[in-house]
């Protein structure tokens, strides 16, 4: 195995996902836990975009960061949607009336999220066994984009529910996160379709 310093910068991301979740948990911080969480999450997706950089830049790109790389970024993004759900009354209460509409729909849009990847991966599994290499696409980084964003802006917000600010950052959070689960589908629908050959059989 190669741990060049792309694939060292993407086990520094793996091992950022339990501090971030045991961070997130640590109640005597209060609503600062919230936007510690955020931090940490935010550095921890930047790395995605840096460990690419490097390894494709330099040259570095190596089987074992092909495993790695996007098993860090589904873990990290699939642990910080669930961790959000678990923040039901800090994160959703101060939506009111429409807080039980908002939290279930946002459920939904998280188990379609997480399907999509499950799906997606076996489909590059198979490819993988045919022998084809199947790149990301700029709408799966668009989608990849808003998904952060949306997790950082949810945190953030919850760190000051105390303020009319981080109500209205927990607005734009769930209507980023809607944008990125459309987004999620739309990719993964473009994805299949645009590599559908992968699903036929060798004569």
């Amino acid at each position: 195995m190669k741990w060049n310093l792309p694939n060292r910068i993407t086990l520094v991301r793996i091992f950022m996902i339990p501090i971030f979740v045991a961070v997130f948990f640590i109640t005597p911080l209060g609503a600062w836990r919230f936007l510690i969480a955020a931090g940490i999450f935010a550095l921890a997706a930047a790395t995605d975009a840096l460990d690419g950089h490097i390894a494709r830049s330099r040259g570095l790109v190596t089987n074992l960061g092909k495993f790695l790389d996007p098993i860090a970024d589904k873990v990290l993004v699939s642990t910080a949607m669930l961790l959000l759900l678990a923040a039901k009354e800090e994160l959703f209460g101060v939506f009111g009336a429409y807080t039980e509409l908002i939290y279930v729909a946002t459920t939904v849009c998280i188990c379609v999220i997480m399907a999509r990847e499950l799906i997606i991966s076996a489909f590059r599994q198979i490819a993988a066994t045919s022998g084809v290499v199947m790149a990301a696409d700029k709408l799966g980084k668009i989608k990849t984009v808003f998904q952060d964003l949306s997790i950082v802006a949810f945190l953030i917000g919850g760190a000051f529910t105390a303020w009319q600010a981080g109500t209205i950052l927990l607005w734009i959070a769930v209507a980023a996160f809607a944008v990125a689960t459309v987004l999620t589908v739309w990719s993964g629908i473009a994805y299949v379709v645009n590599n559908a050959q992968v699903l036929k059989d060798a004569d």
